[in-house]
């Protein structure tokens, strides 16, 4: 590579933002389903695609720009968390001006002075200040959607007290037990709970990161499975070394990912669009087929021919019409000796009616079913020899 600004921190370009409600023009609405939105309409089409919802023109709240969004039909998405640390947390006050306090809790980091709402609120101030008054709780996890069309960051922003505590402790438990470099497969589920507090009952979502493709055990032993950096398949990390102190075996490594040929048979064999959906998925889980439109992929083609045929099926081939069989059991002898006791003129004479009869063709080369069609017409009278006419 060549050489770098060591001050800048770079990161993925930001495509879009998965979202866990709207507002409807009176008030936030929460969604059981996740809801995709990005300046660009294509990333949006290929989630609605992927899971479900129809697209839409969304203007976001304040002076933003105009965007696409869709509400799918998925409450869990896969996805892979990024090398480094792709989750941040704050509290958080803004207004049209922009950011106002962001602080950890302790320090607000803008102006580096003691927590604001801590001082007016005591230590759990985000219970004791009155509603909107302390700052709001913010957390944001960056990940890649494997099932777009490009690489880059797509950011989930959550309120929750709950997914705060839990998202931050998923994130550093798979980081620091499988590395702050590897890119790790997971899930991102919308999960309905509820709690009762002062004889009230909530229900409210809580975004969890889980775990995928890998089971506990394997994170524990070393043998999860990781997407290395620089590479687009889902691999097992190294297999880990025998239970220090016990007599147990090593955990084994998860079993490798199918192979392309696999796919590309699966991809053929899609008997409708949500079977191609549901296997093209399994092929980008395993690291196949990321970049639909590039035709040197042979996955990615098999998927993009398959999908075509399904949108646009040819109508069933029409066979050809079969030759006129033959006169059944014809005998070219018999028939000329019928023919000719049949024909009321000379031999010259027929031969001509004959020739004309069959298109230009010798008597002598003319087929049994010729001949034969030929005959009929002269028992019936409307071949004679007086006109030596043949009707066509």
């Amino acid at each position: 590579m060549g050489s770098r600004i060591i001050t800048l921190q770079r990161q993925a370009r930001e495509l879009g933002r998965l979202r866990t409600g709207f507002f409807n023009g009176k008030a936030p609405v929460r969604c059981k389903t996740w809801i995709v939105t990005s300046h660009a309409e294509h990333y949006v089409q290929a989630a609605a695609d992927a899971w479900g919802g129809q697209v839409e023109k969304w203007q976001p709240l304040g002076n933003g720009a105009p965007q696409w969004r869709v509400i799918t039909a998925a409450d869990s998405l896969d996805a892979i968390m990024p090398p480094g640390d792709p989750l941040s947390q704050a509290y958080e006050s803004w207004s049209r001006g922009g950011v106002q306090r962001r602080c950890d809790g302790m320090t607000e980091a803008l102006t580096d002075s003691p927590c604001v709402c801590r001082a007016q609120w005591g230590d759990q101030f985000w219970e004791n200040a009155p509603r909107d008054a302390a700052c709001k709780m913010t957390t944001r996890l960056n990940v890649i959607l494997p099932e777009m069309p490009d690489i880059g960051a797509w950011r989930v922003e959550t309120h929750s007290f709950y997914s705060a505590n839990e998202m931050a402790a998923a994130v550093d438990v798979l980081k620091g037990s499988i590395g702050e470099q590897a890119m790790i497969p997971v899930r991102l589920r919308i999960e309905q709970r509820t709690r009762v507090t002062q004889g009230k009952t909530k229900h409210f979502p809580v975004v969890a990161v889980e775990l995928r493709g890998s089971t506990a055990g394997q994170v524990l032993a070393g043998a999860a499975q990781i997407v290395p950096v620089g590479t687009g398949s889902v691999e097992p990390a190294p297999k880990a070394a025998a239970v220090e102190g016990g007599s147990r075996t090593a955990i084994e490594a998860a079993p490798a990912s199918p192979a392309a040929e696999d796919f590309i048979a699966a991809a053929t064999g899609s008997a409708t669009l949500e079977d191609l959906s549901t296997n093209l998925q399994a092929a980008q889980r395993a690291g196949f087929a990321h970049e639909l439109q590039n035709p040197g992929d042979p996955v990615a083609a098999a998927f993009m021919r398959r999908r075509d045929q399904l949108l646009n099926p040819q109508p069933p081939a029409v066979a050809p019409p079969a030759p006129a069989p033959e006169a059944p059991g014809a005998d070219v002898d018999l028939l000329w000796q019928q023919i000719i006791a049949t024909w009321p003129g000379g031999m010259t004479a027929l031969a001509d009616a004959i020739t004309r009869f069959t298109g230009g063709v010798a008597p002598e080369d003319a087929a049994p079913a010729d001949l034969d069609a030929f005959l009929k017409k002269l028992r019936a009278g409307e071949i004679g020899a007086a006109t030596e006419e043949v009707p066509f």
